[in-house]
């Protein structure tokens, strides 16, 4: 205990000596925190359309009124012809276009049922989806007012039945109450799996490790030493960034602090062991970065930040098994917003633990020192 004491005094007064990683201790969680929270999003707000009615009836009318209504949808223009507003869906002025046909009322009235083209912009399939979910909505309510007023049908008639959503853990469906304990995961994994890297190839470049092997110093003893500074870290900005969520966001926090803090420890001895194994193969901080990217780019796309694991293709669930950021994704998520305890997280716990014994055990042992 006492080598490993000197080694954690040695270590942090390296890190605090280091310019480049004060920023990224303390800068970095806010900066992610303030400007992710609100960048990756997909809500959408401003859905630009064009509108060309060959009818100009009271029925086409109401319904643009109503969309312009709607926080959700501003008119781009009013044009005469579907070429003319093509051009602002070509030239991304605008991204659907309503076309009302002639007689749109008049068959309303007569046959009960009328037709009307929407044109949408799917170059981005998540916007184009997300647009017509709202529309559908907003056209859909439109179409009860339409059977109870313009029809004359009485309002037990046009709805007989009523649907009011209750949704659970989220029941304002705010997007960042969603994305803040994703955007805590990466940067836990962030801290983690980069400083712990950089640290250690860091020794290499300045010649400072090989005054290290030839001390009486064990492996276990350097790798503890490397490990315990950038985990009191890794918590510590965790412990930042809920401060941050709570105070900016009003992010609900239902859960236990103790559960997530026991999820994070464990995730964190993942990380840091990958980041530790990853300085050993390389021998510059360029090295280690570019590794270092490549994982986080996939480690992150595959755990669910931005889109349920569930609807990625069979084969890549299964091959999901070996991300642990989505173990602590998955976790985070559950403790914050549901409430959930390491009883219902036993399967995350149990596989973050084998995948820390295993990052851990290979750092050691790839480490060469002559003992």
């Amino acid at each position: 205990m006492r080598i490993i004491f000197y080694i954690l005094k040695k270590e942090f007064k390296q890190i605090f000596r280091n310019k480049m990683m004060i920023p990224i201790i303390f800068v970095m969680p806010i900066f992610q925190m303030l400007l992710l929270v609100y960048a990756a999003t997909f809500e959408m707000k401003n859905i630009d359309f064009a509108v060309v009615d060959y009818d100009n009836s009271k029925v086409s009318r109401g319904l643009v009124q109503k969309l312009s209504n709607s926080p959700f949808f501003n008119i781009a223009a009013y044009e005469k012809n579907i070429d003319a507003a093509e051009e602002y869906l070509l030239h991304d002025e605008a991204d659907l276009i309503l076309i009302f046909p002639a007689n749109f009322e008049t068959k309303l009235v007569k046959e009960n049922k009328s037709e009307m083209q929407i044109i949408i912009n799917a170059i981005n399939g998540t916007v184009a989806g997300i647009s017509q979910g709202y529309l559908s909505q907003i056209l859909a309510e439109y179409n009860k007012e339409i059977i109870v007023d313009f029809l004359n049908f009485e309002p037990s008639l046009a709805s007989t039945i009523q649907i009011k959503p209750r949704f659970w853990y989220n029941p304002e469906l705010n997007y960042k109450v969603y994305m803040v304990p994703g955007i805590l995961a990466v940067l836990v994994t962030v801290i983690g799996m980069f400083l712990s890297g950089l640290n250690l190839v860091r020794e290499k470049e300045l010649g400072t490790i090989e005054q290290i092997n030839v001390t009486p110093i064990k492996k276990h003893h350097f790798i503890i030493g490397k490990l315990v500074p950038f985990l009191i870290i890794g918590l510590f900005d965790l412990a930042f960034g809920l401060f941050i969520a709570k105070l900016v966001f009003d992010i609900p926090m239902v859960g236990s602090f103790v559960t997530l803090f026991i999820m994070a420890s464990v995730y964190l001895f993942v990380v840091l062991g990958a980041g530790l194994l990853v300085s050993t193969f390389a021998d510059t901080q360029q090295q280690v970065m570019f590794i270092g990217y490549f994982l986080m780019i996939v480690f992150i796309l595959m755990s669910g930040i931005f889109t349920p694991t569930e609807s990625m293709p069979i084969w890549a669930q299964k091959l999901n098994l070996l991300n642990p950021m989505y173990y602590f994704m998955s976790s985070i998520r559950m403790i914050l917003l549901k409430g959930s305890s390491l009883v219902d997280l036993q399967f995350q716990l149990y596989s973050l633990i084998v995948y820390g014994i295993v990052m851990i055990s290979l750092a050691v042992w790839k480490y060469k020192k002559v003992n």
